[in-house]
């Protein structure tokens, strides 16, 4: 008898298992879904559109699973912001190509900051982090400023002419 009940509180615990991992596969896709979709200033209009579509989750949650996203809060233009992909923001946060001049990436010592519009900053850093040149070796962002590390051995010209591709139209 506790074999039986041994082996059924595994198959429980098991089936559990696949259920909430099933269930959070298809909250990620419909999150992903809403945010493709539909304008999200705030995680309360996410967390709102969610459950409008039959998903109750906590705030920590919604927090966890926007991270293993990815997901980016961006300057609309309007002087608002909103939820985003990097790849959403690749075409939506460059710069002019008339802004690439030499102040826009300076230099101190060997690391480069780059100075964008206010909320352009992250989305601009994800997308050089996710495609990043050999010169490259990363980027910390703030809501509109970006410090590039080069990798040793680049010169000032090869790092700005790595950055021209992510900040010019």
């Amino acid at each position: 008898m506790y074999f039986y009940s041994e082996i059924r509180s595994i198959f429980v615990r098991f089936f559990e298992y696949l259920f909430v991992m099933n269930g959070k596969k298809q909250r990620l896709s419909v999150i992903e879904n809403i945010i493709r979709t539909e304008v999200i200033r705030s995680q309360d209009d996410l967390q709102r559109s969610l459950s409008d579509k039959g998903f109750e989750v906590t705030q920590a949650t919604l927090s966890r699973d926007m991270k293993q996203l990815k997901i980016v809060k961006t300057h609309d233009g309007d002087d608002r912001y909103v939820y985003t992909f990097p790849d959403m923001t690749l075409q939506e946060s460059r710069l002019p190509a008339a802004l690439l001049d030499e102040s826009l990436v300076e230099f101190s010592g060997n690391l480069a900051v780059i100075k964008t519009r206010p909320g352009y900053a992250m989305g601009i850093a994800s997308d050089i982090d996710e495609h990043a040149p050999d010169e490259i070796l990363g980027t910390i962002a703030g809501d509109d400023t970006i410090l590039v590390i080069p990798r040793e051995g680049y010169t000032r010209v090869q790092v700005r002419n790595a950055l021209a591709r992510f900040l010019t139209d």
